[in-house]
This record gives structure tokens, sequence and C-alpha cells, in this order.
């Protein structure tokens, strides 16, 4: 039965007001409470946090420069390329001027052969016929004389003379 009268007790002193001591006791409790959070929870948990906060902001500008290095890069990649493209098309042009340079140079080349050949057959050409009119004249002079020799041994008619003049030619056209 004391111990039903001593939870009735307690229950009137706890409806009869509001007990101070508590109050303080609690409020410092709670303060000191606060004190040792912030010494031992909140100031190495917001050392933490300030750390990632840096971290993050490391890693974000990082992430920056990293990113205007490689538009730094892809810009100088699309002027090499388009500097190698500029060569390329030279070098083309070059090599089709050069072609045609080529071209007209065994052209010319060949033009003048041609003539050479030409002038060379000519020439050959004339000293055959020259050749060919020296051996005629050779043989009309040989004929002449066998003639004359043949004119001189007999006199002939005129009918003997066409005659033998047509012999003599038909064997000055055999002897060829």
């Amino acid at each position: 039965m004391l111990t039903s009268q001593f939870v009735l007790g307690a229950a009137e002193a706890a409806h009869e007001g509001i007990n101070g001591g508590d109050i303080v006791f609690q409020l410092v409790m709670f303060l000191i409470l606060l004190a040792l959070l912030k010494k031992f929870a909140w100031g190495p948990l917001m050392g933490i946090m300030k750390q990632r906060e840096e971290h993050i902001a490391g890693e974000i500008n990082a992430a920056e420069q990293a990113r205007q290095e490689t538009s730094k890069l892809l810009a100088e990649q699309r002027d090499l390329l388009k500097q190698a493209r500029t060569e390329a098309q030279e070098l083309i042009e070059n090599a089709k001027k050069q072609g045609d340079v080529q071209r007209e140079e065994i052209i010319a080349a060949a033009r003048a052969e041609s003539e050479r050949v030409k002038e060379s057959a000519k020439r050959e050409i004339e000293q055959q016929k020259e050749q060919a009119v020296a051996t005629i004249r050779e043989q009309v002079a040989s004929l002449s004389v066998l003639i004359a020799s043949k004119v001189i041994e007999k006199e002939l008619t005129a009918a003997d003379q066409e005659k033998l003049i047509n012999e003599y030619i038909q064997e000055a056209g055999e002897g060829r």
C-alpha cells in the first residue's frame, strides 16, 4: 500500500504545479548535451561536410578545366584537319599541274622525235633519189657510149637507129 500511496503522491505532485528544479535541471542537461553534440558530433560532422564540399568543388573545377582543355584540343584537331585537307588539296593540284606539264613535255618530245624521223626519212629519200639519178646517169652515159660505138661501126638508117635505141632502153630496163 505504501507504494500505491507513493505513486498517488507523485501523481498529485505532478498535477499540483510546475516544478522549477526539474525545469532548470533539464535545461542545464539540454545545454550540456548541445555543447557535447557541438563539440563531438556537430563539429566533426560539419568538418566532414566542409571537406566534402571542397572535394566536390575541386572535382567540378577539374571537370571544367578538363572540358576547356578538351574544347581547346578539339579546336586544335579541327584546325589540323582543315590544314591537312588544304595541304592534301594543294598536293592534288600540284600533282595535276605536274602531270599536265609532263604530258605536254611528252607530247612535245614525241612531236620532236616525229619531226626528226620525218626529216631523217626525207634525207634518206633524197639520198636514194640522188643515188638513183647518179646510177641512171651512169647507165645513160654507158648506153650513150655503147650506142655511139655501134653507130660508128655501121651506118644506120633512121629505122635501124630507132630499133637500136629501143633495144638498148629495153636492156637498160632489164638491168635494173
